[in-house]
């Protein structure tokens, strides 16, 4: 059981996992609000009841699992589409096998285990399996469109662009650089970006992704080593992070996610 006597024991344990539980929640709902929203919902159940951390489990099971509860009651439908472009993305989850994208964000991108997934969803092993194996085959079949690469580095550019492709997505170019990224940008409009925060001429990715937010309105995925600090709830941050260094798992269900929002909360200053 975890030790829990010490107020600041108990608190310090929590907000160490809050940071995976906002990337979660927010490639979940496609957005940095709506997904910040079910976080501080989870946190105020907690504060209300801690019983359900009166276990064995790690603290980031138990964070997830109190989550799911609040999930699965009130968020799964989309029910509240606020735009045209929020309504395709609602149309398209809601014909997506119940349960599934849970089961694969919480195993690609949060790397949990089959058997704690199980124990977060309150289901067995082989439904995680099953649930995994039908996101994977529902949302390649799903969506194509064009992806934009900002990674300075040749090799990964060229590992990204062979997991883009593999799903069936074009790769309208890669940038190394900020200028390049703006170029490319003018040249041709991408369904979706996938940026390095850090670039080969020591400028950020960040700041490429924000000036050409300032012409298209597009899906971002950011790749760092330290998502923790890109995950604090108290500034405009993206919605979609992978973690450096990656698994072609995790940038082939980032980029399914990503797909199915046409718009998406992201760093803006």
């Amino acid at each position: 059981m975890h030790d829990i006597a010490p107020e600041t024991t108990f608190s310090d344990l929590l907000a160490a996992e809050l940071p995976y539980l906002r990337r979660y929640t927010r490639a979940l709902t496609g957005s940095q609000a709506r997904g910040d929203k079910y976080t501080v919902a989870t946190l105020e159940v907690i504060l209300k009841d801690r019983s359900d951390f009166d276990n064995d489990n790690p603290m980031k099971v138990n964070l997830f699992k109190c989550f799911h509860a609040i999930w699965a009651s009130s968020g799964q439908l989309f029910t509240d589409p606020d735009d045209d472009l929020r309504g395709r993305a609602h149309g398209l989850l809601s014909k997506l096998t119940a349960n599934s994208r849970e089961a694969l964000l919480l195993r690609t991108i949060e790397e949990f285990s089959i058997a704690n997934i199980a124990k977060i969803m309150d289901v067995d092993d082989d439904e995680v399996r099953r649930l995994i194996t039908t996101a994977n085959n529902e949302l390649s079949q799903s969506v194509q469109g064009r992806v934009m690469i900002i990674e300075d580095e040749p090799i990964i550019a060229a590992d990204l662009t062979d997991i883009v492709t593999t799903l069936g997505h074009d790769v309208t170019g890669v940038a190394r650089t900020h200028t390049e990224a703006l170029a490319l940008g003018d040249e041709q409009e991408p369904d979706l970006i996938l940026a390095d925060i850090q670039l080969a001429d020591n400028s950020s990715g960040i700041d490429a992704v924000n000036d050409l937010l300032k012409k298209m309105d597009v899906p971002v995925i950011f790749i760092t080593a330290f998502p923790e600090r890109l995950l604090t709830g108290d500034r405009p941050e993206p919605a979609f992070l992978i973690s450096k260094p990656f698994q072609e798992a995790q940038v082939q269900s980032a980029v399914s996610q990503a797909m199915f929002f046409a718009s998406t909360a992201t760093l803006k200053g």
